[in-house]
């Protein structure tokens, strides 16, 4: 199995996953991590680029941890036959073996957007903006 895992800095599970263009893959076995190899992507291979449709460097792997993704990258990502996931755990390593065992704590992209933007009804994201006209 194939686990990617979003770490802009390299250090770091990291969020905004749309433009995140490095990311940790790990091959794992049962339980046991086997290898671990940074993929570095450009800025057009980034999911807020790119196309859907197109193929991506990350639809080899069965599942994607991030800091922070939108309901629509997540639906993106399982069409694709990705298991997305959602965390506040920030190391790493914690966070794949975590997943491993079962207790990794995630949450949903609508949970994650409460968390990052509160109530807020003036907050909206730009070209998504599904405001009054």
């Amino acid at each position: 199995m194939k686990i990617a895992v979003s770490s802009q800095n390299q250090t770091q599970v990291t969020g905004h996953l749309g433009r995140c263009q490095k990311f940790w893959i790990y091959t794992v076995e049962g339980t046991t991590i086997q290898d671990k190899q940074l993929l570095q992507i450009t800025k057009d291979q980034s999911f807020h680029e790119s196309s859907p449709k197109d193929p991506h460097p990350l639809d080899t792997v069965q599942v994607l941890i991030s800091g922070g993704m939108g309901q629509g990258l997540a639906r993106r990502l399982e069409v694709k036959g990705i298991q997305p996931l959602i965390t506040t755990e920030t190391d790493l390593d914690a966070a794949v073996m975590a997943y491993l065992s079962g207790t990794l704590a995630v949450m949903t992209p609508a949970e994650h957007h409460q968390i990052e933007h509160g109530d807020d009804p003036e907050h909206h994201h730009g070209a998504h903006d599904h405001g009054p006209a």
